[in-house]
């Protein structure tokens, strides 16, 4: 589902300047164009889905280091530092502002700039979260997709399809996440339909997550369902192995798979930056 700014749009507020831009006449060698990359969660974390961003860019002509330059800002896992990262992408004017890792990303860039085009992949309600105005009427500088229809109540009623005799599901979210309400509301809402009983467990740091484990594997529930998180992705191989171990039957907020197929499909933002026609060098 595409949100934002229209591509045509999108194309045009990133190549206007291009367009006037005298090659032949500069006496000096201008930088390459500069595309900010930022993200909740970790380089290592995903490094896969770098990767096929970085492919998306090459099948459009453009290599990282030879005629387009990247900035990546990573926040570790702290919420708290994408202002600050974002605010510094702005600071270094780049073209556009390119965010993954969770809506959180997306929330941060779009309250650092109103004028610098932003592309996201999201997982939430982009109106509910105040991304865009509307889906009919956007407005605004951010474009991308999101995966709303694999939103929370979705994927509980996957789950439920998956184990459709369970009775219990524990529910785990990263209260750090400033969308987690939304998720919440939308998973206690679908769970009333569906005739489940959802149990709430928190877990924002590692602590938090070891005490989650405990009270699953003290309470034994019919099934586990795992929020959204950059938390979540940074923890992901021991939340994988615990519900193994355990033989829970679980969903969770992001695929595990590395397949290179699936991390363009969950990484769609290079189809919304056409390099060769607005991504301009600027001067050194």
């Amino acid at each position: 589902m595409a949100i934002g700014i229209g591509r045509r749009q999108f194309i045009s507020a990133l190549g206007g300047a291009a367009a006037a831009w005298p090659f032949a006449a500069r006496a000096q060698q201008p930088a390459l164009p500069v595309v900010g990359f930022l993200n909740s969660a970790s380089a290592s974390a995903f490094e896969h889905l770098v990767q096929a961003f970085r492919d998306g860019l090459g099948e459009a002509g453009y290599v990282e280091g030879r005629n387009v330059a990247i900035e990546y800002r990573w926040a570790e896992g702290q919420i708290d530092r994408l202002p600050s990262l974002a605010a510094d992408l702005v600071r270094r004017q780049v073209a556009v502002i390119v965010t993954s890792g969770g809506d959180v990303s997306a929330l941060a860039a779009k309250a650092a700039t109103s004028s610098i085009p932003i592309v996201s992949t999201i997982g939430g309600d982009p109106v509910k979260e105040g991304l865009v105005a509307s889906f009919n009427r956007p407005g605004g500088n951010l474009t991308g997709a999101t995966l709303f229809a694999y939103s929370a109540a979705k994927r509980l009623q996957l789950l439920h399809e998956l184990i459709p005799k369970a009775v219990t599901i524990m529910a785990l979210f990263d209260p750090s996440d400033p969308v987690v309400a939304l998720d919440r509301e939308a998973a206690q809402a679908a769970s009333k339909t569906l005739g489940l009983q959802l149990r709430f467990a928190n877990a924002g740091t590692v602590s938090e997550l070891e005490a989650a484990f405990e009270t699953v594997a003290r309470d034994r529930p019919d099934g586990l369902f795992v929020g959204s998180s950059p938390f979540f992705i940074l923890q992901r191989d021991q939340i994988v192995g615990f519900a193994a171990r355990q033989a829970i039957p679980t969903i969770y907020g992001q695929r595990v798979t590395r397949s290179r197929r699936i991390d363009q499909l969950r990484n769609p933002t290079c189809r919304y930056i056409s390099p060769g026609r607005h991504l301009h060098r600027q001067d050194s």
